[in-house]
C-alpha cells in the first residue's frame, strides 16, 4: 500500500480543521463581522485578520525550522474554550464567543504543533484580540471617564482662549447654546484605532520591544489630548458661529482632521525612539 506523503496529511489536517472550525463559529463569525460594518468603534476589525495572517506568513522559515512536537496541553485548551463558547451562547455574551474562537486557534496550534510553534505565533494570535470588541460593560467604564476629561480639557482649552464656559459633569454651557460630549464624542473610538494602529506602527518600524511597547502606550495620551483639542474647537465654533458649528459636517471633519493629527504625532514619537536608537548606538 502506498505512503500518503507528509505534506498531503497536513493539508488534510488542516483542511479538517478548518471545516470544522467553520461549522462551529459560522454564526459567530457573521455577527462580528455585521459589527464591524456597522460600529465605527470597530471598523478597524476588517483589517486585523488579513494583519494577523501576514505576521504568521512573515514567521514562515522560522516554523519551518522547528521540530513538530503535538501538546495534549493544546487538547485541553481547545476544549477549555469550547466550553467558554457554550458558556457565551447560553449566557447570550457576545464577547465570550468570540475570545474563544482565538483560545481555540491557539490550542489546535499547540495540540498539533507544540509548543514552540505556539511561541513563534504567540503575537499574531494576541493581535487578533483587537478585533473583538470589549463588552458593553466595560466600553461604558471606559468611555464615562473619558467624557469627563474630554470636559474637563476642552472647558480649560475654552478658557484660556477667552471664551466664557460652565462645565457641569460633560455638559458645557455656553452664552448662546449648550453642547454634551456624549459617549461618542468620548475618544474612545479613536483611542481603539490609533492603539490598533501604534501596535502595527511600533512592530513595522522598530524591533525594540520596551519601543513597541513605548510606542502603543502613547497612543493614550495622544488619542486623550486631541479628542480634547476637538471638544475644545467644536465649543469654540459654537460660541463664535452658533450650535449648528458643532454638528453635522464640521463636527465629522474636526474628527478626522485631528485623527490625522494623532497619526501624525504618533508617527512623530516613533521617529523620535528611531532618533533615540542611532544617537545611543
Amino acid at each position: 500500500m502506498a505512503t500518503i506523503p507528509l505534506y498531503v496529511r497536513r493539508l488534510a489536517t488542516a483542511a479538517i480543521v478548518a471545516v470544522a472550525f467553520l461549522l462551529l463559529y459560522l454564526h459567530v463569525v457573521v455577527k462580528l463581522v455585521h459589527d464591524w460594518a456597522t460600529d465605527d468603534n470597530y471598523s478597524h476589525g476588517f483589517f486585523i485578520v488579513p494583519l494577523a495572517a501576514y505576521l504568521a506568513w512573515e514567521r514562515r522559515d522560522r516554523l519551518a525550522a522547528l521540530e513538530r512536537r503535538p501538546s495534549n496541553v493544546g487538547l485541553a485548551v481547545v476544549i477549555a474554550s469550547l466550553g467558554v463558547m457554550v458558556a457565551g451562547t447560553i449566557g447570550a455574551e457576545l464577547f465570550l464567543t468570540r475570545i474563544s474562537m482565538i483560545g481555540v486557534c491557539g490550542g489546535a496550534v499547540l495540540f498539533l504543533a507544540g509548543r514552540q510553534h505556539f511561541r513563534v505565533l504567540l503575537f499574531p494570535l494576541l493581535f487578533l484580540l483587537l478585533m473583538v470588541p470589549i463588552p458593553a460593560i466595560v466600553f461604558t467604564r471606559i468611555a464615562l471617564p473619558l467624557q469627563l476629561l474630554a470636559s474637563r480639557f476642552g472647558t480649560t482649552v475654552m478658557s484660556a482662549a477667552g471664551v466664557p464656559v460652565l462645565r457641569e459633569g460633560n455638559v458645557l454651557v455656553l452664552s448662546n447654546t449648550t453642547l454634551e460630549v456624549a459617549e461618542a464624542c468620548s475618544g474612545i473610538r479613536s483611542l481603539i484605532s490609533l492603539l490598533t494602529l501604534g501596535i502595527v506602527l511600533g512592530y513595522f518600524t522598530d524591533r525594540r520591544s520596551w519601543a513597541r511597547v513605548t510606542i502603543a502606550l502613547m497612543t493614550i495620551p495622544i488619542a486623550i489630548v486631541t479628542n480634547g483639542l476637538r471638544v475644545a474647537g467644536t465649543g469654540i465654533a459654537a460660541r463664535y458661529y452658533g450650535a449648528a458649528a458643532a454638528e453635522g459636517f464640521f463636527h465629522s471633519f474636526s474628527g478626522w482632521l485631528l485623527f490625522i493629527a494623532a497619526l501624525g504625532l504618533l508617527t512623530a514619537v516613533q521617529r523620535g525612539i528611531g532618533t533615540l536608537q542611532l544617537e545611543t548606538s
